[in-house]
């Protein structure tokens, strides 16, 4: 496990926080009583108002903030999309096989486990404290073959820890060469393993009764958002830069899913496609803005050199000095770092790591992960990805679809070039069947090319082109039937292929690193467990406490619990028999950060008192004057301590 804390800087337990996560229906796995499927979970009521909320916070971040297109596009993607978009043959990672006992391992993660282990044992042998998850640990025990405390050179551990930094940027055949050089094996048996073969990590179906349509459950939302672009650039009556956005579903066949929420077969992603013209260095209207925002960078070159050290700057800094390639992709790395920071991430816990060559997807210019540190260690939770023209060239070339803008030119533009003229008449019997592939081949000469033709034609009276699949891959052309001048050609309209740029997020991913980060606990009561939501994202804002069962309380409770249903606040009675505290202490579990006390005073007056979670202190005051200040946290226009320089406070102290 890695070594990180609670918000209040306690050694972060996962032992004490996943079983609160469980009992408090946060989450559990899908299909337990049939015995559970890795890789798949259930949101119980919490974990299912906290993933709405932190979409409600995404979609006013950025759809509403940025003027986005939001669509909802399909799941169901049939297979030439995917084979367009390189899905078909390229997404996929790295798995082998231990032949004796047909367990698959994914071929990276198995490396980092072995290296890892070894260096832990080394730490041991050294008489180094080694951070343990016993729970983990214990469960390790059982399975691995071989956990002695060995100690290993100098070298070896710098060389081990090297390939550890460097663990992303490995292909195939090099996975497979880590695995011969540094004997790998099966840590349950200590049995050899197959060479790293690829696996598709896409789920595969088919469309209709009678099978004949090949499809994928979609790894992504992005291709939808690509195909709709030219009817969102007309929609957005053809102004550019624009961008569209997609919150939905996708699905990944993962070769070993582990670490809970983490890795999972199907998450929510939201997406966003910024589309930008490639001339002028990709800027962005609003760079200015976040230019002097401070951002923690990890770029690949110091990845390459074998070392994880973040380096500080403003990303203003960032994109001058060319370690983030525009202002554009700038621009959307400090607006999702604002983005976690204000669902309650821990800046301190969260850097931006640049993909090195080979970790890089197949339709990327240039990618930044943001990453988040948890007990699992840093987890890739959002890609910023620069996917130039990929995506739109490749489904055009396919399609023939014009997925491009045409804008007119402020003033007409001149263009000197070399331009081919061919005697329709004379080449369609010179050259038969052969016509439309020699046109075609003269078509695509170069400028370069057609002066250099120019020349010979003048001299030879011929030109000799190359042409593949006809003849000997030459073909002569006579003076009679082609001419080449140098000419003028007037443009008015400018067409062009937009890039992209675009954030994609785990929403999942995002919602357990929340829940570590808010997690903590009572000082000197490590059991009572608090999870410190924004009022924004709490999945439950407001506990409405009778202080007992006394009847004059209920008209005050239903009339409470109506008025903040009105005014869009989500509460909950707590009207049990136990003690105030231990009910409080209950919905400090779950997050809720407010809490409303109803009592003989409200009873005769109309005042209640207003709990803070996390300082467990209070204020009294009206009705009318507490669902205000509930309201304005609730929206993240005050906090905790403007409220309670506003109102007075109520010092009785709860008790368990």
């Amino acid at each position: 496990m890695a070594t990180t804390t609670t918000k209040t800087g306690q050694p972060l337990d996962r032992s004490q926080l996943e079983p609160l996560l469980r009992r408090r229906l946060f989450y559990t796995p899908a299909f337990e009583v049939y015995g559970g499927i890795s890789g798949l979970y259930d949101y119980g009521p919490p974990g299912c108002s906290l993933q709405a909320n932190i979409i409600d916070t995404w979609r006013k971040h950025f759809v509403l903030e940025e003027d986005m297109l939001e669509v909802d596009c399909t799941m169901l993607t049939p297979h030439d999309v995917l084979k367009t978009s390189g899905h078909v043959d390229k997404f996929a990672d790295w798995m082998c096989k231990d032949p004796k006992t047909g367990e698959i391992f994914r071929a990276d993660h198995l490396i980092e486990e072995v290296l890892e282990s070894r260096l832990k044992g080394d730490k041991e042998a050294r008489g180094q404290k080694v951070e343990v998850d016993e729970e983990k640990e214990a469960k390790k025990k059982r399975k691995l073959k071989d956990t002695k405390a060995i100690k290993l050179d100098d070298a070896v551990v710098q060389e081990y820890e090297e390939i550890l930094a460097k663990i992303d940027n490995y292909g195939g055949d090099e996975l497979g060469l880590l695995i011969t050089k540094y004997n790998i094996k099966n840590p349950t048996t200590g049995g050899d393993v197959l060479p790293p073969v690829a696996f598709n990590l896409m789920f595969q179906t088919s469309i209709g009764p009678s099978s004949n349509v090949a499809g994928y459950l979609r790894p992504e939302t992005a291709q939808g958002q690509f195909l709709t672009f030219q009817k969102l650039l007309e929609f957005n009556q053809q102004s550019m830069p624009f961008a569209s956005a997609c919150i939905g579903k996708s699905f990944r066949n993962e070769i070993s899913p582990r670490a809970g929420l983490l890795r999972v077969r199907e998450f929510l992603m939201a997406e966003i496609e910024h589309y930008v013209d490639p001339e002028g260095g990709k800027k962005h209207p609003r760079f200015h803005e976040v230019k002097n925002v401070t951002i923690g960078l990890l770029d690949r070159k110091v990845q390459l050199s074998g070392r994880t050290e973040v380096t500080h700057m403003t990303i203003g800094e960032a994109v001058t000095s060319g370690t983030v390639d525009s202002e554009t992709l700038g621009y959307f790395i400090v607006r999702i770092y604002l983005f976690l920071v204000r669902i309650g991430i821990d800046p301190k816990k969260m850097r931006f790591r640049q993909h090195m060559a080979n970790e890089m997807a197949h339709y990327a210019a240039d990618c930044w992960d943001a990453e988040i540190l948890s007990s699992y260690g840093w987890i890739e939770c959002v890609g910023c990805a620069d996917r130039s023209a990929y995506d739109l060239t490749v489904h055009s070339k396919k399609t023939g679809a014009p997925l491009c803008v045409r804008e007119t030119r402020s003033e007409p533009l001149h263009i000197e070039e070399w331009q081919v003229d061919l005697d329709k008449k004379k080449f369609g019997p010179k050259f038969k069947k052969d016509g439309k592939t020699v046109e075609a081949a003269v078509d695509a000469l170069t400028q370069d090319m057609r002066e250099k033709l120019s020349i010979d034609l003048a001299k030879t009276g011929k030109i000799e082109v190359a042409v593949s699949g006809v003849g000997d891959g030459k073909v002569e052309i006579d003076k009679d039937l082609v001419k080449i001048e140098k000419r003028t050609r007037v443009e008015h309209t400018r067409e062009y292929t937009p890039n992209v740029i675009e954030p994609a997020f785990g929403i999942g991913r995002i919602l357990y690193s929340l829940l570590e980060h808010v997690y903590w606990s009572r000082e000197g009561n490590e059991e009572r467990g608090v999870l410190s939501f924004p009022p924004p994202i709490a999945p439950t804002k407001v506990l409405v406490v009778p202080l007992s069962g006394h009847q004059d309380f209920k008209p005050l409770v239903g009339r409470l619990g109506q008025k903040l249903r009105q005014l869009g606040i989500s509460n909950r009675v707590d009207d049990s028999s136990a003690s105030i505290g231990k009910r409080y202490s209950r919905n400090d579990e779950l997050g809720t950060p407010l809490g409303i006390t109803v009592d003989f005073q409200s009873v005769e007056d109309n005042t209640f008192t207003l709990r803070d979670r996390d300082s467990m202190k209070q204020v009294r005051s009206d009705e009318d004057t507490i669902c205000a200040a509930i309201r304005s946290l609730v929206e993240g226009q005050k906090t905790w301590a403007d409220v309670q320089g506003e109102l007075p406070p109520f010092t009785q102290q709860e008790t368990d």
